[in-house]
């Protein structure tokens, strides 16, 4: 099966950008192609499926055990030409010093051969070193060729093609030259919006543009041809369930957007369909929904306009006071919160949990966490004391929490909501801070699904409509 890993020798290298523009070109000549991610990541994904016009999805070592990687992996590519992993951080970076966790070992999981992404600013026969000490470090991995990024100009490069032949037989595949229409600002490294569709895809097209006239795509498509086909270890059902009986509204606009792809078709393997909502504009939640799901996303760069929005305010708080079943994650969480302060400007939010999000300059909680569920979960997995592997990335805190709140889950490792505790429970509602993620190891979704159902059935006499927006906007408990 034809398959490529891009990593580089550090980060910020350009291997998203390069990564992006390889998967546009080639899916614009026809190849399908599934791109995925290393790590935890929610941005480079939707860039990358936005590229390839497919989903991307995540690999991660923190989350999936060897056997998953390689099932989900092979199966995920089953309906391709092609398969590119963009890594993280540099090759051989690792939350530890045997680099289990590294892109390398990915690579070598996978048997993907690797294309290295160097960035040549400033060098020339100094790269190498690089390239010889990299291959050197690790004789087991494939290192089938290098890119070289921030190239200076003609001369620049016909100087790094000698001193790389003179040296090495390793191949070079591509020489991207400095262009600041190669830049992507912060604001494109956000969401996109659907209102801001054409303008993402305008810069993905220019991108796609300049990457592809200075890529071999041919000898990029040779090298992925050489990985040997992935073992199919064990067959999984991935369609949708024949059975659709759950409405799950989800909200998908500027300010939310968080979701693993495979999250989602799990919530729509358990039966639900998924009606999305837009919480900058509509004025209420769709009518006759089961549950609720609030995702990640960057709700503090919407905050005036979801302050704005009351009517939608009013009618999530309203549903969840009178116990739709819902489900938040970190940015929703935040939305979810009395308000949401970022620098001096301060804006009122749902009100259903009784705290205050401030923005902070640095990290509050970033990286992998582990959590333990308590006996209060109420369906997270209904095993006290089982953990599971998460993660979190917020700029945020939540302050002027009372005491006495019940909690999902106690942390062995993160940060959480107070650094003890994440999981905030409130009648049918659970909001976190960190990400959850539908593996073999933790199957939230269908455990989500079979909660909403068992709150459906016990309150089946009640009218759709009394959950969505009928009753009296209610004052923030305390």
């Amino acid at each position: 099966m034809p398959q490529l890993l891009l990593s580089a020798a550090h980060k910020s290298s350009g291997k998203t950008t390069i990564s992006l523009g390889l998967c546009a070109a080639l899916a614009r000549s026809g190849v399908r192609v599934q791109p995925f991610k290393k790590g935890p990541d929610y941005i480079d994904p939707m860039w990358l499926g936005r590229a390839a016009g497919r989903p991307c999805y995540n690999l991660d070592f923190h989350t999936m055990s060897h056997d998953e990687l390689r099932e989900f992996f092979a199966r995920r590519s089953s309906d391709s030409d092609i398969s590119l992993i963009e890594g993280n951080m540099g090759l051989f970076d690792s939350l530890d010093v045997e680099g289990r966790s590294s892109n390398a070992e990915m690579a070598k999981l996978l048997q993907t051969p690797v294309v290295l992404i160097l960035d040549v600013k400033g060098a020339t026969r100094s790269v190498v070193p690089i390239i010889l000490g990299f291959r050197q470090f690790d004789p087991e991995l494939n290192i089938a060729g290098v890119i070289l990024n921030r190239v200076a100009g003609k001369r620049h490069e016909a100087r790094l093609r000698e001193a790389i032949a003179y040296y090495s037989d390793i191949p070079v595949l591509g020489a991207i030259h400095r262009d600041e229409r190669l830049v992507i600002d912060e604001r494109h490294l956000g969401l996109i919006p659907s209102n801001e569709a054409a303008e993402v895809d305008a810069k993905l097209a220019e991108i796609t543009d300049i990457i592809a006239a200075q890529l071999d795509l041919e000898a990029l498509q040779r090298i992925a041809a050489t990985a040997p086909l992935p073992r199919l270890e064990a067959q999984t059902e991935v369609g949708v369930r024949a059975a659709t009986d759950l409405r799950i509204a989800i909200a998908r606009d500027a300010a939310f957007g968080f979701y693993y792809p495979d999250d989602l078709e799990g919530l729509q393997r358990a039966g639900a369909e998924l009606v999305p909502f837009d919480t900058l504009n509509d004025a209420a939640l769709p009518e006759n929904i089961d549950a609720l799901f609030i995702g990640g996303g960057f709700p503090e760069t919407q905050m005036t306009s979801l302050e704005a929005n009351v009517a939608m305010r009013a009618s999530i708080r309203e549903a969840i006071e009178a116990g739709l079943p819902a489900y938040a994650e970190c940015g929703g969480l935040m939305y979810l919160s009395r308000s949401l302060q970022w620098g001096e400007r301060r804006c009122e939010m749902v009100g259903i949990v009784p705290g205050d999000t401030v923005m902070h300059a640095r990290p509050i909680g970033r990286g992998y966490a582990r959590i333990v569920e308590t006996e209060a979960a109420p369906w997270l997995g209904s095993e006290p004391g089982k953990g599971y592997n998460v993660h979190e990335f917020h700029y945020s805190s939540l302050e002027n929490l009372p005491e006495g709140l019940q909690y999902a889950y106690r942390l062995e490792r993160g940060h959480g909501i107070d650094r003890r505790h994440d999981g905030f429970l409130y009648r049918n509602l659970l909001a976190n801070y960190v990400h959850l993620r539908d593996v073999a190891g933790n199957h939230w979704t269908e455990r989500f699904a079979e909660f909403v159902r068992t709150v459906r059935d016990r309150t089946s006499g009640r009218d759709a409509k009394s959950i969505t927006g009928s009753t009296p906007f209610l004052p923030p408990f305390m």
